[in-house]
């Protein structure tokens, strides 16, 4: 039971980030991101993973684990494009 709360909070989290990627794209600007919060929710991400592995649960909640990292990797690389689109912008 508590794999599938834990999973539950993960998949609500987890819907956010694919979203909040394409959001960031499209606007093409660092304005309204804190590159301080996504390196955050990367470490509490990876805090998890290494949670679940050391623990020898490898099971489906890990899979959810690394799918969210890898969102939130995406909008940390999306962070970098845009600041460079604000660079050029204001150079």
């Amino acid at each position: 039971m508590s794999s599938i709360l834990e999973t539950t909070m993960l998949v609500c989290f987890g819907l956010s980030w694919p979203v909040n990627l394409m959001k960031a794209y499209r606007a093409g600007t660092t304005k309204g991101t804190s590159l301080f919060f996504i390196v955050l929710i990367l470490l509490g991400y990876t805090a998890g993973t290494a949670a679940k592995l050391v623990s020898g649960q490898i099971t489906y909640v890990l899979a959810v684990y690394i799918f969210n990292f890898v969102m939130v990797l995406g909008n940390l690389l999306v962070y970098f494009r845009n600041r460079r689109l604000d660079s050029q912008r204001e150079g």
